[in-house]
């Protein structure tokens, strides 16, 4: 089967990569050095439409549902050139997702419109500090108190903590116990009874740990029915998965990009070590692994936009294969720059090299998806 992007996403793709360029490339540095504004950047991205494609056209929106290859193709361009970009229109992504997807209409005339603009900014907080993979053990509390919740609890790794005006928050609800009982709320950032502490990574991002004190929360803030927010959860990191798959492939395709450029200008014994047989293999093999996780990336956001039955392997292999490609690929790259690829300053490897490690992590480990996968067919070999 030839895969190939139609008219609309390779416009996309080519808008993305320009505005990637023009208007990213410069902000790096002084994201680096600690003086760059999220919120900037996140309006910038809102004005570019890059989160329209999360939002129906009602309400803002680029297209009648959520679709996951087109945010495939615009994040793969952003990671190119910056990690956090990419970052950007996943974290927007994974708040307004489960809007769309059980939001009353009230809810989403509210929040989808800002979102989409890029004009308001929100946070996903699902993961606790004693629970992350096993996201069905939430232990953060949401009980019944006059015409609302009182939500006691912590999250940690809450994304855009401290710059979102809002927090989708995942609570236990129910007596049942883990997924059956919990449910999605709504919480504005300035919700009295809500602390946050923001925490520092590898590679530069705005995560923050959340701390739930007798917050109280009107009824109206649920987001779908009860007990029924841990399927929705997982539907949003099903949107999402693959696009973590692009997010990685881009920064593997930026770490073979400043390969080649450097092989070429780096003298060593008398000529350039882009002659040499050594790097020409590294080049080529980096290449290959690059091209080969792009379509599986690719052809995974197209399943799920067609509604496939095996979306979920799919985005798991794509999400597996293109992250951990793209260690194997920045660590080959480090090592064609040799010295000069540990260098904090001047050239840009050391911070790829920190920027490739958390996509193996978050919204789902290699190791969760290496379950998903192994269980799937497992369970096919049965049937």
């Amino acid at each position: 089967m030839d895969f190939k992007l139609n008219q609309e996403e390779l416009e996309i793709q080519r808008e993305t990569r320009e505005y990637a360029k023009n208007e990213i490339a410069p902000m790096v540095e002084p994201f680096e050095s600690g003086k760059g504004s999220p919120k900037l950047l996140i309006e910038g991205m809102g004005r570019q439409g890059l989160f329209r494609f999360f939002v129906p056209e009602q309400y803002g929106g680029r297209y009648d549902r959520v679709l996951c290859l087109p945010v495939c193709v615009a994040r793969e361009e952003l990671a190119r050139v910056y990690n956090y970009a990419g970052a950007c229109i996943a974290t927007q992504g994974l708040a307004t997702v489960p809007i769309v997807q059980a939001g009353s209409e009230t809810q989403k005339k509210r929040y989808l419109p800002g979102l989409a603009a890029g004009e308001s900014i929100g946070s996903f907080a699902l993961t606790e500090p004693m629970f992350g993979s096993d996201a069905a053990s939430v232990s953060t509390r949401a009980e019944r108190s006059g015409a609302g919740y009182v939500i006691n609890g912590q999250k940690r790794f809450a994304s855009n903590a401290g710059i979102c005006d809002f927090y989708v928050i995942f609570a236990r609800t129910g007596p049942d116990p883990r997924a059956k009982g919990i449910s999605a709320f709504l919480v504005d950032s300035k919700t009295r009874g809500l602390k946050f502490k923001p925490i520092q990574i590898l590679c530069y991002d705005v995560l923050g740990e959340l701390t739930f004190e007798r917050m109280e929360v009107p009824a109206e803030s649920l987001l779908g029915e009860e007990n029924q927010g841990f399927p929705l959860a997982m539907q949003t990191l099903d949107v999402l998965r693959a696009t973590v798959g692009a997010h990685a492939v881009g920064t593997a395709q930026a770490a073979l990009d400043y390969s080649l450029a450097y092989a070429k200008q780096r003298v060593q014994f008398g000529q350039a070590i882009v002659n040499q047989q050594a790097i020409k293999f590294k080049l080529a093999e980096m290449a290959v692994q690059i091209s080969a996780a792009r379509l599986m990336v690719y052809q995974a956001g197209a399943a799920k936009d067609e509604n496939a039955p095996d979306i979920t392997i799919k985005s798991s292999m794509a999400k597996l294969f293109a992250t951990e490609t793209a260690q194997k690929v920045v660590d080959q790259a480090l090592q064609i720059f040799g010295g000069n690829g540990v260098v904090v300053k001047d050239y840009p490897m050391e911070r790829l090299y920190r920027e490739v490690r958390a996509p193996r992590v978050y919204e789902g480990t290699s190791e969760i998806q290496t379950l998903i996968i192994a269980n799937r067919l497992i369970k096919e070999s049965i049937g």
